[in-house]
């Protein structure tokens, strides 16, 4: 007996010098959050979506009429990464640029390029931003149209693009453009500037086939729907280069080799909604979010506290830890914080608070049935684990669907949920359950009956 109760002794001082290294864990982490949040040049600052910092919204439709089925998908994507380059080159912190699959319009599925610019509260600054950035076409004239063998007569006879055919090689396949300068007959250097197109692998395999079979007809290189250069093919091309030359100054030239290296746009894009929200409501809106969250986990606290008591402040301390592992990942990652991802983050504490209900009830049952303290536990926490393994499972599986198939706000709110569901699992079985432990070694006696009882009597 003396033996059972030195190994028993011994192992209570294990689980409460354990419960100690958790407690100092948790409050070095917690003071992690704190410090670097308050100092004047913290490398960890919290990321806050459009909604709570402020900024501007913008929806545009993406034109793929032109392009095959099979290929939009990777055409919105390379429209989007032209995009994300274009915001990131005027510094834009933390830009959100994503496709979105929308209604039908005009009888096809309407694809869409949400872009959001945290801090731009200036609808039309943000415009310009994404305006900028040029559609670059290669586009052959139509064979029906009277041939007009003289280039500049050509385009200042206000020839639209409605003459011309579409050849599928677009800004999207652009490498890289380089200004030049001409060369004259004595081998010097003209003054006029030329722009080199360099095609990828798969642009200059489509630009050698066009000049292949349309030997002798006007190839007319557009720029924003407007032609800047129809020249006549005069053989096939190939290596991928191309050269555009026209009436640029060389100021003009070297501006357009910047718009066409950050970015040429692979597709036609329209505005189709505008929002802007001020810094100050985002401010607001964070400030109101925190008091909610205080005024929320207070009662939570005192709920719990009154009803469970012992059992039940040690979750609360176990809830803190959490909380404080939860806002570090957040800073960490970083997370992008949004009104609805700061919900999915307050579901998953509530979710974590439930699965100590389920525990402390299992060791109220054992604890009333006769068990000690430390069978009532350990029975308990095997007794609730099902329950909890279960529920929470399906909360993640939720998690993952949402965050797969929904729209951006949705997928803010799926993540932080997601992330929660997987911390709060930690705390309640292994944190809530550790401190348990730690307390071992009561009597059956009066005190400990109060003490892991509940209710109000």
């Amino acid at each position: 007996m003396a033996e059972n109760g030195q190994k028993l002794g011994g192992g209570v001082w294990k689980m409460r010098l354990l419960a100690l290294m958790v407690l100092l864990g948790g409050v070095l982490v917690g003071s992690f959050v704190y410090s670097s949040e308050v100092g004047s040049d913290s490398r960890f600052p919290f990321k806050f979506g459009l909604d709570l910092s402020g900024g501007s919204h913008l929806i545009y439709r993406a034109d793929v009429s032109e392009v095959a089925v099979e290929e939009v998908k990777e055409s919105m994507d390379a429209l989007r990464d032209v995009i994300e380059r274009r915001v990131n080159l005027f510094g834009v912190a933390e830009p959100i640029v994503q496709v979105e699959r929308g209604g039908r319009f005009a009888g096809i599925i309407e694809e869409r390029l949400i872009i959001e610019l945290p801090g731009i509260t200036d609808v039309g600054e943000a415009i310009a931003l994404i305006g900028k950035t040029p559609l670059l076409e290669f586009k052959l004239l139509d064979d029906s149209v009277i041939q007009l063998t003289d280039e500049e007569n050509l385009i200042s006879n206000g020839v639209t693009d409605d003459v011309f055919i579409a050849t599928g090689l677009t800004g999207r396949f652009l490498k890289r453009a380089q200004l030049e300068f001409g060369s004259t007959q004595t081998g010097g250097l003209s003054n006029e500037p030329i722009i080199v197109l360099e095609f990828d692998s798969e642009g200059a395999d489509l630009f050698e086939q066009i000049t292949r079979d349309n030997v002798g007809r006007i190839l007319g290189i557009f720029l924003d729907g407007e032609p800047i250069s129809t020249p006549v093919i005069r053989e096939v091309i190939s290596g991928g280069q191309a050269t555009i030359s026209g009436s640029f100054t060389p100021e003009e030239a070297k501006l357009l080799v910047r718009d066409l290296n950050f970015g040429a746009l692979p597709l036609p894009i329209e505005l189709i909604s505008t929002q802007t929200i001020g810094a100050s409501l985002g401010e607001e809106a964070v400030a109101k979010g925190i008091f909610s969250g205080i005024v929320g986990l207070s009662i939570v606290a005192l709920f719990m506290t009154v009803w469970y008591r012992l059992p039940g402040v040690l979750a609360v301390v176990s809830l803190s830890i959490y909380i404080a592992v939860m806002l570090a990942i957040f800073k960490l990652v970083p997370v992008t914080l949004t009104a609805a991802g700061v919900a999915g983050f307050i579901l998953s504490i509530g979710i974590a608070v439930d699965a100590n209900v389920l525990i402390f009830e299992r060791m109220k049952e054992e604890f009333k049935g006769g068990k000690s303290i430390e069978d009532a536990v350990r029975n308990g926490f095997s007794r609730a684990w099902l329950a909890i393994r279960d529920g929470n499972i399906s909360s993640i599986i939720t998690a993952v669907i949402l965050f797969w198939f929904g729209t951006s706000i949705v997928k803010g709110f799926a993540l932080t949920f997601g992330v929660g569901i997987m911390v709060s699992m930690l705390t309640a079985i292994t944190i809530t359950r550790t401190f348990l432990y730690a307390l071992g070694g009561f009597s059956y006696r009066r005190a400990a009956k109060f003490l892991f009882g509940s209710g109000i009597k």
